[in-house]
């Protein structure tokens, strides 16, 4: 893989973890740094930066961007170069724009002129997951095109000219999609006060990855202790489903990591052993993905749910 985008992207030695709060690109690429396997890990909700022009407009409570974020997840995942993985992690915050929706979502309440629906929580966010307000007038259309023109679109380019170097190479990609979420759900979720299991991998009813990476998801959960709920509470958003298409060659997994395994929740402090822990799993799971290969798969290739 290039490693055009490291030299862009503040450089291949720079360290992961700087960018990700006053960054003014949009993303930071590491590319592997050893033998090169077919997976990419994308972490599109670990930033914290938010850019001048999208201050002016956010009221939300300066805590409820970390709160709302996948906060340093992007830590665990920092051993994908390391394990031939691929590594895209966005800078910006969610309240920016969220990566992990479609470009066109978003209702009339969030920007003028927008469609008749519901949706606080698209593409740009007018209320926290809290359901406190986040903006202070509804955005302008030229407002919305500015932030998608300079965050969305080239993380999304980026990915896209990623899985396509990846199947140029392998004649296959694997996108995993690298979230955290609170341990037990929050207001605003739909499973309030539940808790969850450690991993949740969303494939949206096993249907965006063969079922040889699924399983290999619960077999390395299963060696390091850990629990497992498939598509519980998340299936998988917009990245997964857009780009997980093993029909033809490309594989996507979200995996949601509970942040109780890295992070006191409530402080949102790393727990250094518990960072530890979450990278050994994370780096033996990039690492058996990275081994599969479609041959081994029955002529379908899909798991059924």
């Amino acid at each position: 893989m290039s490693s055009r985008h490291d030299a862009e992207r503040g450089g291949p030695t720079s360290p992961l973890a700087s960018p990700l709060d006053g960054a003014a690109e949009p993303y930071v690429l590491r590319s592997p740094t050893v033998a090169e396997t077919p997976v990419i890990v994308e972490v599109p909700h670990a930033g914290l930066a938010v850019d001048a022009a999208s201050m002016r407009h956010l009221v939300a409570p300066i805590r409820s961007i970390a709160r709302d974020a996948d906060f340093e997840v992007h830590r665990v995942y920092e051993v994908a170069p390391a394990c031939g993985a691929s590594l895209l992690v966005a800078t910006h915050s969610r309240f920016v724009v969220d990566l992990n929706r479609a470009r066109d979502d978003y209702d009339g309440l969030t920007v003028d002129g927008g469609p008749e629906r519901v949706q606080p929580r698209g593409v740009v966010w007018r209320l926290t997951t809290d359901g406190e307000p986040m903006l202070s007038r509804r955005l302008d259309p030229s407002e919305l095109e500015r932030r998608l023109r300079a965050f969305y679109d080239p993380y999304h380019a980026c990915l896209a000219e990623l899985i396509e170097a990846k199947r140029r190479v392998f004649g296959f990609a694997i996108v995993l999609a690298g979230h955290s979420m609170p341990s037990s759900g929050r207001r605003g979720h739909v499973d309030v006060g539940t808790g969850r299991a450690d991993v949740v991998p969303g494939t949206r009813g096993h249907s965006t990855a063969a079922r040889g990476l699924i399983g290999r998801i619960d077999a390395v959960a299963a060696r390091h202790g850990l629990s497992v709920a498939h598509d519980t509470p998340y299936r998988g958003g917009h990245n997964t489903q857009r780009w997980g298409r093993p029909d033809e060659g490309v594989h996507a997994l979200q995996v949601e990591l509970a942040r109780r395994l890295y992070l006191d929740d409530e402080e949102l402090s790393v727990v250094p052993g518990g960072l530890a822990s979450a990278q050994r799993f994370v780096a033996e799971l990039l690492t058996e993905l990275g081994r599969w290969r479609p041959e081994t798969e029955p002529s379908r290739g899909v798991s059924s749910p």
